[in-house]
């Protein structure tokens, strides 16, 4: 093989390198799927939303459904408000719920939602009624913590 050829190889080599770490980051970053699917708003207010960001999955059985558009902090109720984009194919009763979960090793959070049972189906720019907050691992442990120290300080008190 002469030079030019050799230089033509690591040339290909690097671009498809180069081509497989901005599909990683893209991937890492929620911007990897593009969808120009029709999409319908839903509105829910959480209490604490710990690390969840714009662009997160919003989930149902498992299946993507839509994503998280925008996060705001409302200053009357003190409280998260999500936006989020649904695609139109899916469509969800008015009673419909949404926890905040985590899923893999990393941590990252996503929507949850679990139908309900009323018949009338969610409309554009309607709010879901029943949500749960992010489970914050810091509040567990602090929780575990002074429930034994109140266990620790009953059985000192008891003798």
């Amino acid at each position: 093989m002469n030079r030019s050829t050799i230089d033509l190889w690591v040339g290909v080599f690097v671009a498809i390198g180069l081509g497989a770490l901005l599909f990683l980051a893209l991937k890492v970053g929620n911007l990897a799927s593009f969808s120009t699917a029709e999409t319908y708003r839903v509105d829910a207010r959480f209490a604490n939303i710990g690390g969840l960001k714009v662009r997160a999955p919003v989930k149902s059985a498992g299946v993507v459904v839509g994503r998280v558009a925008d996060i705001a902090f409302d200053n009357e109720s003190y409280e998260a408000v999500t936006v989020l984009r649904i695609d139109s194919q899916y469509k969800f009763p008015r009673d419909t719920a949404a926890k905040i979960l985590t899923s893999g090793l990393l941590g990252d959070q996503y929507i949850g939602l679990e139908a309900g049972a009323d018949a009338r189906i969610l409309k554009d720019g309607e709010r879901l009624r029943i949500t749960q907050s992010a489970v914050v691992l810091e509040n567990l442990i602090s929780q575990f913590l002074f429930s034994k120290a109140a266990e620790g300080g009953d059985a000192k008190g008891g003798k």
